[in-house]
């Protein structure tokens, strides 16, 4: 998983934040699977050259999303699809078309040689402007 995740400590967003959003983005595009084992916390924070309390928090803040569970001998690993379907449910629950889709602006994005932080705040510009953003129970976006 290390390769998938990067970190630009250059940008405004917090490395943890950068952390939670791209661990939570593979969970739901099912790059990780339920069972799936997450580095240790050392073992990321080596890997990104960040302290381990950065990696510590990003982990924190997915297990209280019900995202990845921490187990003492098993380590941290992406927890089971919530009944039904829930908000946690890998990619199982969205359509190909949504994945597709998002794929497309992706590349449009890459293309134009936009930045993933712009790319998203363009997203998010047009879900508060359609009125169509919804909010986490965290209050996050």
């Amino acid at each position: 998983m290390d390769p998938l995740v990067s970190v630009d400590l250059g940008s405004a967003t917090p490395p943890y934040e950068q952390i939670r959003s791209q661990i939570s983005a593979l969970i739901a595009t099912g790059a990780l699977a339920p069972g799936d084992r997450l580095p240790t916390v050392r073992s990321l924070a080596a890997d990104l050259g960040l302290a381990g309390g950065t990696i510590a928090r990003a982990y924190k803040e997915l297990e209280a999303a019900g995202q990845i569970q921490s187990r003492r001998r098993a380590g941290t690993v992406v927890a089971p699809a919530a009944p039904g379907g829930g908000a946690q449910a890998p990619a199982a629950g969205v359509p190909a078309e949504v994945i597709g889709a998002v794929d497309l602006l992706i590349s449009a994005g890459r293309e134009a040689r936009l930045s993933d932080e712009l790319l998203l705040d363009l997203v998010r510009g047009q879900l508060r402007r359609t009125g169509t953003e919804r909010r986490l129970p965290d209050g996050k976006p």
